[in-house]
């Protein structure tokens, strides 16, 4: 009966951090395209701000509504941010606690040292982490959710204004004028 290579175990035992380590890199890459998706939303909603307050602005449709409505947006985006930078934070620690618990294996198995629960422990407090991040991008993306239900609202309502001006009724009370 063959018996198994020790070194196998070590590299066996090293990839399971690695496959977390990974899963915890895809969320930072979609994790800071949100946080620039945000900053973008947030630039855009300022100059539309500034356009809404000017003196042709105003005259827009539903103008008073908009501003409204990207007044009570700000502090969401504010929030989706501060959200957002502690998923990064999470699973930047996450990645962290991940590769030092490679190491402690791998170094663990070269050198013949002990280093007890240590490794798991690490291992466990990566994966808890990596928990943390994942959860705060679902509160995020709840946010996200409800601001985007807003906008679709605010865009509804502009449709239907619209759609008024150019109703069958509406002309024909344009004609009698």
């Amino acid at each position: 009966m063959a018996t198994a290579d020790p070194n196998l175990s070590v590299l066996t035992a090293m990839i399971t951090p690695a496959v977390l380590i990974s899963g915890a890199g895809t969320l930072l890459m979609s994790t800071s395209t949100r946080l620039g998706r945000t900053t973008d939303r947030v630039r855009h909603l300022t100059a539309r701000f500034k356009v809404l307050v000017s003196e042709s602005g105003q005259l827009e449709p539903l103008a008073r509504e908009e501003k409204r409505m990207i007044i009570r947006q700000l502090p969401r985006l504010a929030r989706r941010t501060r959200i957002i930078q502690r998923a990064m934070t999470a699973l930047y620690v996450a990645v962290a606690l991940l590769v030092l618990t490679s190491i402690l294996i791998g170094s663990g198995a070269l050198f013949g040292a002990a280093f007890g629960l240590a490794p798991v422990i690490l291992a466990i407090l990566g994966a808890a982490s990596l928990a943390y991040g994942a959860l705060l991008l679902s509160f995020e993306t709840r946010l996200s959710a409800r601001t985007t239900h807003e906008e679709m609202q605010f865009l509804v309502d502009l449709g239907r204004h619209y759609a008024t001006l150019y109703s069958e009724e509406a002309g024909r009370v344009a004609r009698e004028v």
